[in-house]
């Protein structure tokens, strides 16, 4: 990398933070920033720490939110008693983005993956099951990505939620095994939400 100041290379570094940026793109964004866009630079760094200062995750469905409970979670036009699982806050974007799904969400941010030492406790499952029984949700629906990694979720998910009066579906059709929620259109997701499956007996 081209050193140019000390303030400049640490901004650079800092860029490289983002998915799918490596040091020449840092640098191009940077260097674009400082030259001619500072206007556009200052409004972005404001954004950004307003948003690490005001969002913090939803303490029910740990969506991000700046309210203590998010807009979802708090709205009377959701149906609490339908529950929908999904790895990541993209995944809950993704599916608002169909029109197809009108309950409530949890938030798992992750997947199980024992070689990366991520546990169950490290994705709140240890609090879906009170969480479900509290509620009285009569049906979870399983949209974790269709992964060895979210299968393995979804089945640890149904296990633990075997003896409650609670169904619990897997989002089938239309989602390309190996892929990620985050990339699928809506009308995609709309079938799959509309054609998913009961999962065990």
């Amino acid at each position: 990398m081209t050193r140019i100041s000390p303030s400049v290379d640490r901004l650079v570094d800092a860029l490289q933070f983002l998915p799918g940026v490596g040091p020449k793109s840092a640098t191009r964004m940077a260097l674009l920033m400082l030259q001619g866009e500072r206007a556009g630079a200052e409004r972005l760094a404001k954004c950004i720490q307003e948003a690490v200062e005001l969002v913090h995750a939803c303490s029910v469905c740990r969506n991000l939110s700046e309210a203590e409970v998010c807009e979802i979670c708090s709205s009377p036009k959701r149906d609490p008693k339908l529950l929908c699982i999904v790895e990541s806050v993209s995944d809950v974007i993704a599916i608002e983005s169909s029109g197809q799904f009108s309950g409530r969400y949890f938030v798992l941010h992750g997947r199980l993956s024992p070689i990366d030492g991520v546990g169950p406790s490290d994705l709140g499952l240890d609090r879906l099951p009170p969480l479900v029984a509290e509620r009285g949700v009569k049906e979870v629906v399983l949209a974790t990505n269709p992964t060895i990694e979210g299968e393995a979720t979804a089945q640890f998910i149904s296990e633990s939620l075997e003896g409650q009066a609670t169904a619990v579906t897997r989002i089938a059709h239309g989602v390309p095994i190996g892929g990620e929620l985050e990339y699928v259109d809506g009308g995609t997701i709309a079938h799959a939400i509309r054609g998913r499956v009961r999962v065990g007996s």
